[in-house]
């Protein structure tokens, strides 16, 4: 399956003193690439924590960063899913230039992990989401 592919302009606010993207910035991007990726499955997550008392929360996170983005700059973030467990995703993150997927700038490894949203506990990841999740691995 092809990557879910988001793209995001890099604000000033994105960057350090010098207009290079701060490496925190980077985290935020990731995170929103992968709220959009559930959103374009049609998983929300507020609806989530209302209606189903169920999140998602990061369990662990790996970045190699290679290459500076700069302010202006417009990044792809791709999201691929690649081990689905019981109550866990394991996820591939890259970013790299829109206009040039060739030039990586960061590549990471998320781990999130399916919560109760009251107590925090891991809860298996309820079957219709498993089985939409699953179409995009």
């Amino acid at each position: 399956m092809k990557p879910y592919i988001w793209q995001v302009r890099v604000y000033y606010e994105d960057t350090d003193a010098g207009g290079v993207v701060y490496y925190a910035s980077y985290l935020k991007f990731l995170e929103r690439a992968r709220t959009e990726w559930l959103r374009s499955l049609g998983v929300e997550q507020d609806e989530l924590v209302q209606a189903r008392n169920i999140l998602f929360a990061v369990r662990s996170v790996s970045i190699a960063y290679k290459q500076p983005a700069r302010f202006n700059d417009l990044l792809a973030i791709t999201v691929e899913p690649h081990a689905l467990r019981a109550a866990s995703i394991s996820i591939r993150q890259r970013i790299t230039h829109f206009h040039d997927e060739a030039v990586l700038l960061a590549d990471a490894e998320i781990n999130v992990v399916c919560l109760q949203a009251d107590s925090f506990t891991p809860l298996p990841i309820p079957n219709d989401l498993f089985k939409e999740i699953k179409s995009a691995c």
